[in-house]
């Protein structure tokens, strides 16, 4: 680190830091099929981090690189691992994540879709939510193990996308909360401690997102 780049942050900042990356959820991740809305993808960017999220994935049909608002997220952004699937690699990606044994839930109101409750999300899990107007994809949803839904009762069908993911991961929170899994560090002293070594270096040189999310496949890697 340069000098004239030398930390700011306080012990304090640097602690609460380390503690948020020791509740991190590894084994619980979010994936987001073509969500094109930037006001919906900077509010679930908000809600993933406020439950532990440390991992979001995120495919777009499009080309065009998202927007964050960082009003919306507060910058929450910051705190999570973004990564950006190339769109004719989604279905790869999902055999992927099975093959770690993650079970795949996908948010789609669909024949015989279980209560969003009735999951057991203290399992490692991939949740998946899907686009304003059509949700999940179909070679998606032919690919999940469960679908799941919100009960509504009132005269509209669904939530909004952001509204709901936020439902459905405070659910996750509680499950996990009850099973103890916050009490525990899902990463390793030494990835805590790398890890965090980055987000304190960003916070002190007051390096702020311009509105992007930006090509993080090294600093992905090193996650």
């Amino acid at each position: 680190m340069k000098k004239t780049e030398a930390a700011t942050i306080t012990p304090e900042r640097a602690e609460k830091i380390r503690r948020m990356l020791s509740r991190r959820q590894v084994d619980f991740e979010l994936y987001l099929d073509d969500v094109s809305s930037s006001q919906n993808l900077s509010a679930i960017l908000r809600s993933a981090d406020a439950v532990g999220i440390l991992r979001l994935f995120y495919a777009l049909r499009s080309d065009q690189t998202p927007k964050i608002h960082k009003t919306i997220t507060q910058g929450a952004h910051r705190w999570l691992r973004k990564r950006r699937i190339p769109w004719r690699e989604r279905c790869e990606f999902l055999e992927q994540k099975r093959s770690q044994g993650m079970q795949i839930v996908a948010a789609h109101l669909l024949p015989g879709a279980l209560e969003f409750r009735s999951i057991d999300y203290t399992r490692p899990t991939l949740l998946i939510v899907g686009n304003e107007k059509e949700g999940v994809s179909p070679e998606i949803l032919h690919r999940v193990d469960h679908s799941i839904v919100i009960p509504m009762m009132g005269m509209v069908q669904s939530l909004n996308v952001s509204a709901a993911t936020t439902v459905i991961l405070y659910e996750m929170q509680r499950q996990r909360q009850a099973a103890g899994l916050y009490e525990e560090p899902t990463l390793s002293e030494e990835e805590i401690e790398a890890i965090a070594r980055g987000l304190i270096y960003r916070d002190s040189v007051a390096r702020r997102s311009k509105g992007k999310i930006p090509a993080e496949e090294k600093l992905w890697l090193r996650w």
